[in-house]
């Protein structure tokens, strides 16, 4: 048996609550090339669409781009952002601004 193990705790997190969130609204750049790959990903591996797909159009990529630019945003996803202090806050697609 060894004895060297250390046993580490996960560290906790708090969620914060809607009406005192930090951060802006606005989705970024490398949060949007997360979504849309996450989600091109899935489509590729015969996820449904969440949108109405016009007839020739098979590439993921454009269809998550679709998806996610439908009002409000089709996409399942929510976007966890941490914050300096190991709190986070849950934002959902449809309440970020994506212009």
């Amino acid at each position: 048996m060894n004895d060297n193990v250390d046993v580490i705790e996960p560290i906790d997190s708090v969620e914060i609550p809607l009406e005192e969130r930090q951060t802006t609204p606005y989705l970024t750049k490398y949060e949007r090339a997360r979504i849309l790959g996450a989600r091109a990903l899935q489509l590729s591996m015969n996820a449904p669409a969440m949108i109405n797909v016009k007839p020739g159009v098979t590439d993921p990529l454009e269809i998550a781009e679709m998806e996610l630019a439908a009002k409000p945003p089709k996409i399942p996803m929510i976007i966890r952002r941490y914050l300096p202090d190991r709190s986070y806050e849950d934002w959902k697609l449809s309440e970020l601004n994506i212009d």
